[in-house]
């Protein structure tokens, strides 16, 4: 028996929670994560960037047909503070929060004890202008999904008290592996 395959695309600002929400969502449902945002990256460091814009999501269409499109919107203070807080491991791309998800120990990775570092466009100077930057690109392009029937929208400050309603529209798409708890 063959699954259905689900394409769906998690919008948000940076520090939104998009890849806590991504990395839930192939747990729970056995889904593949392919992040933009390390591919973005790879692309900067080659020099070949790769704009998530209106452009974006028209190619992306003639490749593919998206089923959902889900928009994280989260405060402004909230986001700011979540990046002046996010320290990462950059071979990894494993992403540490000073506030809400420490490493055991101040500034080193838990897996590899390597140091971490902090992304230049997450210190506070970079965050605002990150910030509407995103708001400036992401709004036809959440526009094209709400035109589509495909977008749908979640507010909130905390990533676990968004997951619940994330859950509830991936399973009514698709069979969870796993119960929303297990995560």
């Amino acid at each position: 028996m063959a699954s259905k395959l689900l394409r769906a695309v998690i919008l948000g600002p940076p520090g939104s929670g998009k890849g806590t929400v991504c990395q839930r969502i192939a747990q729970n449902f056995g889904l593949q994560h392919l992040s933009s945002g390390h591919f973005l990256r790879e692309n900067i460091k080659a020099s070949t960037g790769f704009p998530r814009t209106l452009g974006q999501a028209e190619a992306l269409d003639k490749i593919c047909e998206v089923d959902l499109v889900i928009s994280l919107n989260i405060p402004f203070e909230t986001l700011k503070d979540r990046l002046s807080r996010r320290w990462i491991h950059p071979p990894s791309g494993r992403v540490y929060n000073l506030d809400f998800n420490p490493p055991h120990v101040h500034g080193i990775d838990d897996v590899t004890g390597e140091p971490l570092v902090q992304q230049e466009d997450d210190k506070p100077e970079a965050v605002a202008a990150r910030l509407r930057q995103y708001k400036d690109v992401a709004k036809p392009v959440i526009e094209l999904y709400k035109s589509r029937g495909v977008l749908h929208q979640f507010s909130g400050t905390e990533t676990n008290k968004i997951w619940p309603y994330v859950y509830t529209l991936f399973s009514n798409k698709i069979t969870p592996i796993q119960s929303k708890e297990a995560y």
